[in-house]
């Protein structure tokens, strides 16, 4: 065994058990063969002499401090690797071709009017490039997110960006053999504050314009991520073995069964900063229960905690999360705190969109009202609703807008047979002669209404959630805007 990988292991040990470690070594390590054997069976014995699981009780006030500081690393832990599952693993990338339907379940509230491109990046051994062909559309953003949740936007049309082909290197500051220096051939360098990570590009398809849409989508399957030494001539170097924490179904599950395993991969994977406020209270509530950066995951520990107590509590602060979004009031004031880079947003903030809905853009780029009733009641499929707008009650976008169906409690498209989810230029929608539009959302299509202006529901007893999407908002008009609400249709 090589002296780097002992190093390895004698890093991720506590300083009073390091004489142990060493006289485990020196005793099992008499021959070559054994010496593998050796190093592991006296890290193991290492960190089980300091990991008595003793149980910590915690106050109700603590375990909703927990759960409050935890959410958005829960959240992206579990968004980020189950798309890397679904892709296929990390560090390469897959580009839509078509829009989703409802048997996308990876994240709650996803978009149907725009493709995705989304890279899956392991940071961990060398920095990764996309290589990222030019892309005509009215709108693309690339936007990276980490399990911090903290949303970075570093390329847009709205910015200039994607008329020429351009490459854009990825590290962090724990990436294996590089500081940020620059390499030929690359654009531009981010530095990510996770080893894993999404890079995802936003595409609108132009799918009125099938030559376009074949166009750009053929652009997008042709993003690609390399590696570095790769990228400079070199052989492709694969990624060194890593072992996750199981994803949760939900949000909650994790909370339940493996939240201090997740925390302390999340805590061995990102960069926290000692001078930001959220990043060393998130360190402090976590340092009691044996949780802390660098440290290797002692299975002992998981009873140290209540998992069927942090449940309830995280589904209680989730069906909170879910109606804040739903005040229109609170919503609008929380829009230039959303999907922020590090030290731009706060707590109540990062732990709302990771409720509602993860991975979203900064207002800059794209804002999220809600869609309200005119009653004030929630909107429930035993009924119909319309939502009528003139032609000065738009949503004031630069690039175009859309609003989606979702059922409240998931976050996910309503299933039908048309596979129509969102009415908006992608998804389809006719104008009024005026230049306003009517949207109904209804279990039959009303007579006289237009196939595109029509949103499927089926007739059960189930909450329903509508979002706007507006990209590239005209911010100076959003401040006198309102948000059109959805009026309950008479039987």
């Amino acid at each position: 065994m090589n002296a780097s990988k002992i190093r390895e292991y004698v890093d991720l040990l506590p300083l009073t058990t390091w004489p142990l470690f060493i006289l485990a070594v020196l005793v099992l390590a008499g021959c070559e063969p054994n010496r593998e054997r050796a190093v592991n069976e006296a890290a193991q014995a290492a960190t089980a002499s300091t990991s008595e699981a003793e149980a910590v009780e915690l106050s109700d006030a603590e375990l909703e401090n927990l759960v409050r500081r935890s959410y958005q690393y829960v959240a992206m832990y579990n968004v980020n690797n189950k798309f890397a599952i679904s892709l296929g693993g990390w560090n390469h990338c897959v580009a839509d071709t078509e829009l989703k339907d409802h048997t996308m379940a990876d994240i709650a509230r996803p978009n149907n009017d725009t493709l995705y491109a989304s890279c899956m990046l392991d940071l961990r051994d060398q920095p990764v490039i996309l290589e990222i062909p030019d892309l005509d559309s009215k709108y693309v953003s690339l936007m990276v997110t980490g399990y911090d949740h903290h949303v970075n936007i570093p390329m847009s049309t709205r910015q200039g960006d994607f008329e020429e082909p351009e490459s854009v290197l990825f590290y962090t500051e724990r990436t294996e053999g590089y500081s940020g220096e620059p390499v030929e051939g690359v654009d531009q360098t981010f530095e990510a504050t996770g080893d894993f990570v999404s890079a995802v590009f936003r595409v609108m398809p132009h799918q009125s314009e099938p030559e376009l849409f074949s166009q750009i989508t053929e652009k997008m399957s042709a993003i690609r991520a390399v590696g570095l030494s790769e990228f400079t001539g070199g052989e492709k170097q694969p990624a060194s073995p890593v072992e996750f924490p199981a994803v949760g179904e939900t949000d909650a599950a994790v909370f339940e069964n493996n939240l201090l395993e997740v925390m302390q991969f999340v805590f061995n994977h990102t960069s926290f900063d000692e001078d930001n406020e959220l990043d060393q209270e998130v360190l402090a509530v976590y340092q009691p229960l044996g949780v802390v950066p660098g440290k290797a995951w002692d299975p002992q520990a998981a009873d140290r905690i209540d998992g069927a107590r942090l449940r309830v509590v995280a589904e209680r602060i989730q069906s909170e999360g879910l109606a804040t979004m739903s005040d229109e009031a609170t919503a609008t004031d929380m829009w230039p705190r959303m999907f922020q880079p590090k030290g731009e947003s706060d707590l109540d903030t990062i732990l709302t969109v990771s409720i509602v809905g993860p991975i979203g853009q900064p207002q800059e780029e794209a804002l999220y009202p809600p869609l309200n009733t005119s009653d004030g009641e929630p909107m429930n499929a035993m009924n119909d609703y319309v939502i009528h707008m003139t032609a000065d009650e738009m949503p004031p976008a630069k690039a175009f807008w859309s609003l989606t169906l979702y059922d409240m409690a998931n976050g996910f498209f309503i299933p039908n047979e048309r596979k129509k989810y969102s009415v908006g230029e992608n998804a389809g929608m006719k104008l009024n002669e005026d230049g306003g539009i009517s949207i109904y959302i209804a279990a039959e299509q009303p007579e006289g209404v237009p196939e595109e202006n029509w949103l499927p529901i089926n007739r059960e007893d189930i909450e329903l959630s509508g979002i706007f999407r507006i990209y590239v908002p005209d911010l100076e008009k959003m401040e006198t805007w309102n948000v059109p609400k959805a009026e309950k249709l008479t039987p």
